[in-house]
């Protein structure tokens, strides 16, 4: 009975990230779908052809980052910003995501997305985190004093994390994306691949 656990449980972790990405992708594309043909229905009726609807969509998205790229539309996109920006509960909120979707963003430095491990002198635990601000410019003077970086700690399984001050030595730049690091401190850098001497054994 055992190795038909075994073989169960293995199908099963296999199938099921396959399963939620196919059906996550499913729901955004029915969702995109709905969107964008309610949009245009007006001028085209009836037609309808598969993937018009995502089609568009990717157009006014692209369209959007077009207009935003523009200095006139940059100025007044920070009007219609200023609700998120000045309500109490909603600013904290809003500038939180904004600012964690600009550090993805293309148009920051390299420099700036920068993976590293953190080592604390005489202390032989390293923990991997990512350099959010090279430089304490601009922040409170007890802050700005300091010739620290600023290093945020992901936490695994969970939506979260730590931004410590430290020294750029204790700093060591290693060669990963923000996003591979993202995704392993996500699963607790689980390593996929057992080796003979650790894997699990059959017999008794």
């Amino acid at each position: 009975m055992k190795p038909l656990y075994q073989y169960f449980f293995r199908g099963l972790i296999t199938f099921l990230p396959v399963a939620l990405t196919v059906y996550v992708l499913y729901l955004f594309i029915v969702w995109v779908e709905s969107a964008a043909m309610w949009l245009i229905r007006p001028f085209i009726g009836d037609f309808y052809l598969p993937g018009l609807g995502i089609v568009l969509g990717a157009a006014l998205i692209m369209g959007l980052g077009f207009l935003i790229s523009q200095p006139v539309t940059a100025r007044l996109l920070s009007w219609i910003e200023l609700p998120f920006t000045n309500l109490p509960v909603v600013k904290s909120i809003y500038s939180s995501l904004k600012s964690f979707a600009d550090y993805f963003s293309p148009h920051k430095q390299e420099a700036q997305q920068q993976v590293v491990v953190l080592r604390m002198p005489g202390n032989e635990m390293a923990i991997v985190g990512l350099v959010t601000r090279q430089s304490m410019e601009g922040l409170p003077p007890e802050l700005a004093a300091l010739e620290h970086v600023a290093v945020y700690l992901p936490m695994g399984y969970m939506i979260g994390g730590y931004t410590v001050f430290v020294p750029r030595s204790w700093t060591t730049p290693i060669d990963m994306s923000v996003e591979e690091a993202m995704r392993s401190s996500l699963l607790a850098w689980m390593s996929s691949n057992r080796s003979p001497e650790t894997g699990p054994r059959s017999g008794p």
